[in-house]
């Protein structure tokens, strides 16, 4: 009896030893994929240390563009015996274990619902390639070919993709491709090809692109004309300063004089790049730092002062998980209440939340014109998840006649015209005075910057009258930053109850809600895109039931932003969680709507069991 064939719809994982070279081999699986015009979004699981801990990489294929995280696995390729049991364990019932079998498979890790490919690969490999380290890279390479006939991959593809990275260092390319052709001819002498789950040529992906969100970040800061960067190595943030230095020596070298028009400096720590941010931006200079959650923590103090001093400010929070040094490798969406209300004091941030790799360059250069435009820090929350791995996305574009918006900033010929310049001065409403930059005016425009109370014109005092009339002035600009911040994006057709999401949890959440569906619930939905909120997410808010918040984090810190800001009944706001250092699944979000709808005896569209 012949099996059902399921086309470019699976998860596979690779399971490999870290440093054994298994990136780049993994990385053209699901960039052949893509190529071949099927829709896929990777994720790579990888240790906090150097060499010899488990890394896995996983890949979801779905033509139906389900790209987020998806609870079990059908395709397991096991090439690290330390984590066989773990990796056996995860496969779907009538899943696919794909692994190397020069030694047999323990007994204990046999399982009657799961179908064995072994695949004799460090036998193969040892009268064709001397060399011991060549073949354990190469180990990785042959399974790849056993990939392409099992999932009739084209071959002709992957081939191609070989022959591009190795472009220049040519000698590499043969063996390689031999490498491939082994797997490929043991697999199809051998092995039961095609398996039923298959790959098969589309057009789904448009003129989609993959990138990943921190260099898409790096090149929104460029284009939106940062010409300073300071950093300090951490993890998931580093390669975010990495990408911006290689796309400024591209695009921001004098042709003519060869002279840099940009400064990337790496500090001695978080608290000396978020000085040299705020200093640059003092002088004019559109900078940025990146880092992640204990970075924030370091950088709360000079982020007050950035706030109270109305200073331009940009960082990148590329959020991991914590609390302390934690996870540093496994994601999450728990920075929101350090970072937006970083420092101490009634200090708020505006934050901005990403999705995409497009929304992370898009935002990053939202970021710096907000912080002009506000005088005022701005943090772009991304995440690991996001920042780390390829993602498909829409072609990141720009705006050719697109000026950047430095706000309210006085020329020579403006302080000419000033009879007395007040720095603190709110002559608009808006709660935003105007300011200079260092040696503009001869004569006029300079003040004493401070962290310390002042009044309009920059002098010090300690009057209640004036701290509150300052403070109130600030609040004015909150207000006025919930305006121009991207407003939240909404689906609303009047149902009962509506669910809110922001950053990476849109990735999986298109999936939760057709699951939803098909059990009776449909929810509204909101995807919150800045902090603060606009009118439109209390609206929203206010016109249904009940609303499910959707956090990467334990203890809801969406959640309790809105109940803050808003001044909400907590009770109305219902918490999705997932906080285990991977990104949330479709299938977490509908099943814990769903378990609330039974034990509140919400009705339902259709009945189901519980």
């Amino acid at each position: 009896m012949s099996q059902t064939v399921s086309y470019n719809d699976f998860v596979i994982r690779f399971a490999n030893v870290n440093g054994s070279g298994s990136a780049s081999a993994n990385g053209m699986f699901a960039k052949a994929l893509f190529r071949m015009g099927v829709p896929v979004a990777t994720r790579n699981i990888f240790p906090s240390n150097i060499q010899g801990l488990p890394t896995w990489f996983e890949v979801r294929v779905n033509e139906q563009g389900y790209l987020g995280r998806r609870e079990g696995v059908d395709i397991m390729v096991a090439m690290n015996a330390e984590t066989y049991a773990e990796d056996v364990a995860s496969l779907k019932p009538g899943g696919f274990l794909v692994y190397d079998n020069s030694k047999p498979l323990a007994r204990s890790l046999k399982r009657s619902d799961i179908t064995e490919i072994g695949i004799p690969l460090a036998t193969m490999l040892l009268p064709e390639f001397s060399d011991q380290k060549q073949r354990g890279l190469f180990k990785n390479i042959t399974y790849l070919g056993a990939l392409t006939a099992l999932l009739n991959i084209e071959f002709e593809v992957i081939t191609g993709m070989v022959a591009t990275q190795y472009k220049g260092k040519d000698a590499l390319i043969a063996p390689n491709i031999h490498a491939l052709e082994l797997g490929r001819q043991y697999a199809m002498d051998y092995l039961p090809c095609p398996l039923p789950l298959q790959v098969r040529r589309s057009d789904a992906n448009g003129d989609k692109i993959m990138i990943d969100g921190n260099a898409a970040a790096a090149l929104g800061a460029l284009y939106g004309g940062a010409t300073v960067c300071a950093w300090y190595p951490i993890t998931p943030s580093t390669s975010v300063a990495e990408a911006f230095e290689q796309y400024a020596n591209q695009l921001r070298i004098d042709s003519a004089t060869g002279q840099r028009k940009f400064a990337v400096v790496q500090a001695e720590d978080e608290l000396s790049a978020i000085g040299i941010v705020i200093g640059g931006a003092w002088n004019g200079a559109r900078s940025f730092t990146a880092t992640s959650g204990p970075g924030i923590s370091l950088m709360s103090e000079f982020l007050g002062l950035a706030y109270f001093a109305e200073i331009p400010a940009v960082v990148m929070d590329i959020q991991r998980a914590g609390p302390s040094t934690g996870m540093p490798t496994r994601t999450q969406q728990a920075d929101l209440l350090s970072a937006g209300y970083a420092s101490h004091g009634d200090t708020k941030h505006v934050m901005l939340f990403p999705s995409t790799p497009k929304e992370c360059f898009d935002q990053s250069a939202l970021a710096l014109d907000l912080a002009d435009r506000l005088q005022t820090p701005v943090l772009l929350m991304s995440d690991l998840e996001l920042g780390m791995n390829d993602v498909m996305s829409e072609p990141l574009t720009w705006d050719e006649e697109r000026k950047y918006d430095r706000g309210k900033v006085l020329s020579k010929d403006d302080l000419d015209e000033v009879e007395r310049f007040g720095r603190y001065l709110d002559t608009d409403g808006d709660g935003i005075g105007y300011r200079t930059y260092p040696g503009t005016h001869p004569e006029k425009g300079a003040f004493f910057t401070r962290g310390t109370s002042r009044n309009e014109y920059a002098a010090y005092t300690e009057s209640p009258e004036v701290y509150e009339q300052n403070m109130q002035r600030l609040e004015q600009k909150w207000a006025t930053a919930a305006t121009l911040v991207p407003p939240a994006e909404i689906q609303q057709t009047g149902q009962r109850a509506g669910i809110i999401y922001y950053g990476t949890s849109a990735m999986p959440m298109g999936e939760a809600l057709d699951l939803l569906q098909a059990e009776g619930i449909r929810a509204d939905s909101m995807r919150i895109r800045g902090f603060p909120f606009g009118a439109e997410v209390y609206d929203f808010i206010a016109a249904h039931d009940t609303v499910f918040v959707v956090d990467q984090n334990r203890d809801g810190q969406m959640r309790t932003l809105l109940v803050n800001e808003g001044d909400l009944d907590p009770a109305k706001l219902i918490s999705v969680r997932y906080y285990g250092g991977l990104s949330i699944s479709a299938d977490t979000i509908q099943r814990q709507v769903s378990d609330y709808y039974t034990e509140q005896k919400l009705p339902r569209l259709t009945e189901v069991k519980s």
